[in-house]
This record gives C-alpha cells, sequence and structure tokens, in this order.
C-alpha cells in the first residue's frame, strides 16, 4: 500500500455514490468500504479539488500523482514483448518500458531475443482513496488498461468502468502489488499459465464490473 501523504483532518466527507455490481468475491463490506475518486490525469484531479473537494487539495492531486507514478514503474506488469503485452491490455495501449536500460549496439541482438527488455501497459490515471475518518491519511492507486477497456489497477484484482468517477471502493484495492521492477518479463508461458492479466486474482469472481459514479 502506497504510504500516506496526507493526515489532514475533516469533519465531513464528500457523498460518493457507487453504482454497478462488484466484480470480486473479495468485494467488502460497507464497514470497510472507503472515500475514493479516479483520475486520468493529474489536470483532472486539479479541477476537481478546486470544485469544492471536501478531503483531497490540489497539493494531495500532486502528491498522489507522483506516488502512483513511482508506483507504477515498481509494480505494473511486464511482458517480453509488446504483442503479448497488447494481448492483456488493448491494441495501442502498451509501451516500452521506461526502467529498462537501452542496450548498446552489440546488445541489441540478445535484448530483441528475449535478453530482458519488457513491455508495460500505459498509466491511464490514477486512484485517491481516503482513510481520513479512520485516522489515516490519502493513498494512491495507479490505473492501467485492460484488453475489454477496463481500467485496473497493476495487481488485476479490481477492475472498473471508467478511470474518472468517485465511489467507495474496499479498502484492500490500495494494498500495494508486488514489484516488477528488475525482475525478468513475463513470457506468453506464464501469462498462460497464469490465466491473463489479473485471472489469478479473480478466479473466484463473477461477471460485471465495478464502476465508479461520476
Amino acid at each position: 500500500m502506497t504510504a500516506p501523504v496526507s493526515r489532514r483532518k475533516r469533519s465531513r466527507h464528500v457523498a460518493l455514490v457507487l453504482a454497478g455490481t462488484a466484480t470480486l468475491a473479495l468485494a467488502a463490506c460497507k464497514d470497510d468500504r472507503v472515500d475514493a475518486q479516479s483520475f486520468p490525469d493529474l489536470e483532472s484531479c486539479i479541477a476537481a479539488a478546486k470544485d469544492n473537494s471536501l478531503w483531497f487539495t490540489e497539493q494531495d492531486c500532486r502528491t498522489n500523482f507522483a506516488a502512483a507514478q513511482q508506483e507504477f514503474l515498481e509494480t505494473a506488469p511486464r511482458y517480453e514483448s509488446k504483442e503479448l503485452c497488447e494481448q492483456q491490455h488493448g491494441a495501442g495501449n502498451c509501451g516500452s518500458d521506461p526502467a529498462a536500460q537501452q542496450p548498446a549496439a552489440g546488445e541489441a541482438q540478445a535484448q530483441n531475443s528475449g535478453g530482458g527488455f519488457s513491455f508495460m501497459p500505459l498509466l491511464v490515471g490514477y486512484m485517491m482513496g481516503s482513510m481520513l475518518s479512520r485516522g489515516g491519511g490519502l493513498f494512491s492507486q495507479p490505473m492501467v488498461p485492460t484488453a475489454d477497456g477496463r481500467y485496473s489497477t497493476p495487481k488485476g484484482d479490481q477492475a472498473f468502468a471508467t478511470n474518472k468517477g468517485a465511489g467507495k471502493v474496499p479498502s484492500s484495492t490500495f494494498q500495494r502489488a508486488p514489484s516488477t521492477l528488475g525482475k525478468p518479463p513475463m513470457s506468453a508461458a506464464q501469462v498462460g499459465q497464469r490465466g491473463g492479466f489479473g485471472a489469478s486474482a479473480t478466479t473466484r469472481s463473477s461477471g460485471g464490473s465495478r464502476s465508479l459514479g461520476g
């Protein structure tokens, strides 16, 4: 879970509505749900903060966006080819690993033949969650695209119909995914064993997706 970045106390919280049905069997009871809001970019978060938000400020937007960017770099899934990545996250939704060092001229062939260069889904937004009512702070999660047009956390265990909306989500949504930084990218065989992006975390789930009402 990303470390809390704000411990401001507020007497009220903005009223949020969660629409749609829960995808996951781990959908929490009402007592374990927290206020959350997702944004496709930093600018939309700042605009929302200026529109009389009761639980986050413009500075919270900036701090959490930076935290989400760093968490994305460290935890987003990595694949050995762009084609494999796009199979899991959709055509046009993947790019080269920004953390990978560019190979020297003599190393290019080894990298292209599976020597370690990797591809990642794009960062398509971030979500902030408030645990201020529990004496905690604000938490963030990066969002990546899925092959069926939804938006997911890097672990793949939470999928949402939109990357711009508000609602209540399980506090587990903000648990940090395992680090993939510096580890070998997934092969097609490994993805197949897992059942695809997010499948290992949602095998007990039934249809539908979370929808954050805006």
